[in-house]
């Protein structure tokens, strides 16, 4: 009975076998191999839309005007007015000073706060060229701190060790404090700022603001040049020399400020209780140290002055009269050139 059935079952499904077996051999053969073109037909047409897009979006940027924004105007007629739709006033040195005296006995904050500027510079040279984010020490005429810096000698002459040590050098030596100094550096730099102070590892033996050494020990403090960076005794600093005196005297005295952000200085640079002749003689001074970083052929370095005490808002200055008046010098230069050009040909009339 098995062998009747199972023909019977095969002749009921005779007739949809040619229909399923071909469609098993399509699905078992072989894949022919097929171009990543054929594969993605829309893939070029894809990227180049995407780029044709983003080029509309650019040129649609491009074309689209700046936003209009309202004038501001010059100086308010009441009393109580918004900021931010007036220029900011600027004022002249000797006013703002005056001012911030003023605000600190409106305030009752402490007298003797600090004063504070902050210069934003114009770094621009020519082209794309601009000026390297630079430091400097400067003397000031009028000391506003107690405090002294701690200077390190480099020499291992024992008459100049002795001159240092004279004149008020904190650490005097030569090739072996090289080691000190460095694996103070290394462990210094293992911990926060605001933790530094408890950190020093090596600090009875290594503390110093600034390293001054003489030409003789030079090649010997090779190894310290990544680690001092711009402390780094050079003649451009005036940190190099044989004159161990005048040098101990500057770097001790010395006001340092650096630039920050690639085009912003803020320093201290006096204290409010002092005179507003002193103020000013201070500031004068930061800022025409800082007017030689840049050639006097270019704008001025100097695009705003801000001043400000530790408790009051900031002040921005008039730079009328507080620039080095490097123009006028021009003018005086070509109006010699010219009287000489006049000159030339009454003598040479003369001498025919």
């Amino acid at each position: 009975m098995a062998a009747p059935s199972a023909r019977c079952l095969w002749r009921a499904l005779a007739p949809r076998c040619g229909w399923v077996l071909p469609g098993l051999e399509q699905r078992l053969a072989v894949p022919a191999v097929v171009s990543p073109a054929s594969a993605r037909p829309y893939a070029a047409a894809a990227k180049a839309a995407k780029k044709d897009a983003k080029r509309s979006r650019q040129e649609k940027e491009k074309e689209k005007p700046p936003p209009r924004r309202r004038p501001l105007m010059s100086k308010p007629v009441d009393d109580v007015y918004l900021t931010w739709l007036y220029k900011r006033p600027c004022y002249p040195l000797e006013q703002a000073v005056g001012m911030l005296k003023r605000f600190q006995q409106l305030d009752f904050t402490h007298p003797k706060q600090f004063v504070y500027i902050n210069v934003f510079l114009d770094m621009a040279l020519q082209k794309k060229k601009k000026v390297d984010p630079f430091s400097s020490n400067v003397t000031l005429p009028h000391r506003f701190s107690d405090e002294v810096n701690k200077v390190l000698v480099f020499t291992e002459n024992e008459q100049e060790a002795e001159v240092a040590r004279e004149h008020g050098a904190a650490i005097v030596g030569g090739v072996e404090l090289i080691k000190w100094v460095h694996l103070f550096l290394q462990e210094l730099h293992k911990y926060p700022a605001s933790n530094r102070v408890g950190a020093w590892i090596l600090e009875d033996e290594i503390q110093a603001d600034f390293y001054v050494a003489v030409p003789a020990i030079m090649p010997k403090l090779i190894p310290l040049r990544n680690k001092l960076k711009r402390k780094y005794p050079t003649t451009r600093r005036n940190s190099l020399g044989s004159d161990i005196p005048k040098m101990l005297q500057f770097f001790r005295e010395c006001h340092e400020y650096a630039v920050e952000d690639e085009s912003i200085i803020k320093t201290r640079i006096a204290r409010l209780d002092m005179p507003t002749e002193h103020i000013i003689a201070n500031l004068k001074t930061i800022i025409h140290d800082i007017c030689t970083f840049k050639p006097s052929n270019f704008d001025p370095i100097v695009r705003r002055l801000v001043i400000r005490s530790s408790t009051s808002e900031g002040l921005q200055l008039d730079l009328d009269g507080i620039l080095p008046q490097v123009e006028k010098a021009e003018a005086k230069e070509e109006e010699n050139a010219a009287d000489e050009d006049q000159q030339k040909p009454v003598q040479e009339s003369v001498s025919t």
